[in-house]
């Protein structure tokens, strides 16, 4: 889903809201909306540029980063907040090469550290922790990453995770399919977890954030 839980008008006003994006961001929203390939979007990536601003990110780790698009907010927030590094990490070789290219345009080859390979092992064998962790991988695989999140992030850190809602799936008990299962477990997981203080705001797919105390 691209568009949301939001009807189709509320959707509108809230991107109306957002300042321009450059035209190559401009060019990766087209790009998704004619191959229907699921990015944050402009509004809920707005919220994560808004987040890692807040906090003062400057070591940011993408779990799932897609062709970039989420990668283009988090590396401009970096680079407003003093410099760092976004670590942009996916599966896919040719999806990190059009992220490549999409973020060199954009400016951001100073802040950005490129990964091809599985998000939670990656994150795992990074060194360090971080002050922002975003995980938008397959969904079946949210539960076995809490601990390894929980290992990297650093104490006030935010995690955020997309596609809470998934759909609206996570609330139709008729559906059990492993992703829609994994998110539920993940997401009873993080809000009993103590060490994280969750709430899932409702843009676009369910954003959830949580504060690691």
């Amino acid at each position: 889903m691209i568009g949301g839980l939001l009807a189709p008008q509320l959707n509108q006003y809230l991107e109306r809201l957002i300042p321009p994006r450059p035209p190559e961001m401009q060019a990766m929203e087209a790009y998704a909306k004619e191959t229907r390939f699921p990015i944050i979007g402009p509004v809920a990536g707005h919220f994560c540029y808004q987040l890692a601003r807040t906090i003062g990110a400057r070591r940011i780790f993408e779990m799932g980063s897609g062709y970039g698009y989420s990668t283009s907010w988090f590396a401009r927030a970096v680079k407003e907040n003093g410099g760092g590094t976004v670590y942009h990490v996916v599966w896919d070789e040719a999806l990190s090469q059009r992220a490549r290219t999409h973020l060199s345009a954009l400016g951001f080859n100073g802040v950005i550290e490129y990964h091809v390979g599985e998000a939670v092992q990656t994150l795992r064998g990074t060194k360090g922790t971080f002050d922002l962790i975003f995980n938008d991988i397959d969904k079946e695989g949210y539960p076995a990453s809490l601990p390894v999140v929980a290992e990297k992030l650093r104490p006030g850190g935010v995690l955020i995770v997309d596609n809470m809602f998934w759909r609206g799936r996570v609330v139709d008990r008729r559906v059990n399919d492993a992703e829609t299962d994994g998110i539920r477990s993940f997401t009873r997981a993080v809000f009993a977890d103590p060490e994280f203080v969750s709430t899932i705001v409702p843009l676009r797919d369910g954003v959830l954030v949580a504060r690691r105390t």
